[in-house]
């Protein structure tokens, strides 16, 4: 089975949001939730970087650790999936992600804020492939269909890659090795606890 991995090349990304857009669109995803942002650090100045953010389906993932109802499971592709119907919206998977992934579905008092949402990395949940109740829940199940997460297909520059992580290694060494530096394995390393050498 392949170890699915995001990867997000900071030396290619333009910031045009459509990563955000794609996944705002294909899963339903309500005003105010982004499963999926862009971030620039350094904004206007020398050295800056935009890189796109979600939930990076960690190796061990911190959320899952602190999950007081065990509401989190790993797939066997590796995917880092949680069950709404477990959830309690305690927010402790918030707190515990280095990339605050996990998300309250509306901003009102604690306690009615509902359950937590989060990048699925278009796996959909627990529920059966592809029906009504799965999308309702978590939106579309791409990867039941045989395709990659949307934000990653529709990325123009290829910054955002998605899939088996040897492959999206074998790629980002290559541009490396084109370009002659690599500093943009964003987030590589704290997710997934390993580097990519080149």
């Amino acid at each position: 089975m392949a170890r699915m991995k995001f990867l997000c090349d900071a030396d290619r990304c333009i910031e045009c949001n459509a990563c955000v857009t794609a996944c705002k669109n294909e899963h339903d995803v309500p005003w105010g939730i982004n499963r999926r942002r862009v971030v620039t650090i350094n904004d206007g100045k020398p050295g800056e970087r935009s890189v796109t953010m979600a939930c990076m389906h960690c190796t061990d993932a911190p959320c899952a650790a602190v999950c007081p109802v065990d509401c989190f499971y790993t797939t066997a592709d590796a995917v880092v999936l949680h069950s709404k119907d477990l959830c309690i919206g305690c927010g402790y998977c918030f707190y515990a992600c280095p990339f605050g992934a996990p998300q309250y579905p509306r901003t009102s008092n604690f306690g009615s804020r509902g359950k937590m949402d989060k990048c699925t990395f278009c796996a959909g949940g627990p529920e059966a492939d592809s029906t009504e109740v799965e999308y309702a829940k978590y939106g579309a199940n791409r990867l039941a269909e045989g395709k990659l997460p949307l934000c990653a297909e529709m990325c123009s520059t290829k910054s955002l890659l998605a899939g088996d992580g040897e492959i999206i290694a074998a790629i980002y060494k290559e541009r490396v090795t084109q370009r002659g530096y690599g500093s943009g394995a964003w987030g590589w390393q704290t997710a997934y606890r390993e580097t990519i050498t080149v």
